[in-house]
């Protein structure tokens, strides 16, 4: 499974990078927004720190507006993915974004219907939003589950990228589904580290070390 990083803070994507874990990374409005920088520079910035997709959303509604957006967009770097709202206008750009060679993140999917139609389009890729789901009292993993086997029954190409992730255990389930990728927020990151017995290994390994006198 492939993993992105869920944010525009270029910091934290230079450390995550600095991991080796780092596949690519994924933005929307509000987390640039966040930043309080041009969209452009912190897109352009993002797409050199980081080789693999960058999704960079569009913020118009309708199809011919998405289109020319998305076509600034993709200009800015070779491995931008443009993000596209999972509406009917959105679908149109899709399809017409995807006969140009465009690459895109077909974002906001919250059902199997959806994301069918996104594929059916030719997405690159589709984005569920597992955690908004679980907010609402459904699991949202059944949806990556419903999405897999629908794409595993067509041959569908589309790629699909686990979103809204809350904490590590969400990680855990979209690996053993067999998504292909999960997009993750730096603090969650940071936590896939963290073990206790691995804290306490660490301890006790280094003071028998140094209760030896050993040295390397």
């Amino acid at each position: 499974m492939k993993i992105f990083a869920d944010t525009a803070n270029v910091e934290d994507i230079r450390t995550a990078c600095s991991w080796g874990i780092i596949d690519g990374v994924t933005t929307n409005p509000s987390l640039v927004a966040r930043e309080n920088r041009p969209f452009e520079e912190v897109v352009k910035e993002i797409c050199e720190i980081c080789p693999g997709p960058v999704s960079a959303e569009v913020v118009s509604l309708e199809a011919e507006g998405m289109i020319q957006e998305a076509r600034k967009v993709s200009s800015w770097a070779p491995n931008i993915a443009v993000k596209i709202p999972m509406i009917k206008e959105g679908i149109k750009a899709i399809s017409v974004l995807s006969q140009e060679g465009i690459k895109t993140n077909c974002t906001l999917c919250f059902s199997p219907n959806q994301a069918l139609l996104a594929a059916k389009v030719g997405a690159t890729f589709i984005s569920p939003f597992i955690g908004r789901l679980d907010d609402i009292g459904h699991r949202g993993m059944d949806l990556v589950e419903q999405i897999a086997q629908i794409y595993d029954n067509y041959d569908f190409e589309t790629e699909i990228i686990v979103s809204s992730v809350r904490h590590p255990q969400h990680v855990v389930e979209a690996a053993l589904i067999g998504a292909d990728i999960c997009t993750i927020p730096f603090a969650v990151l940071e936590k896939m580290f963290n073990h206790p017995l691995t804290d306490v290994g660490v301890e006790r390994f280094l003071a028998d070390w140094n209760k030896a006198g050993l040295s390397l």
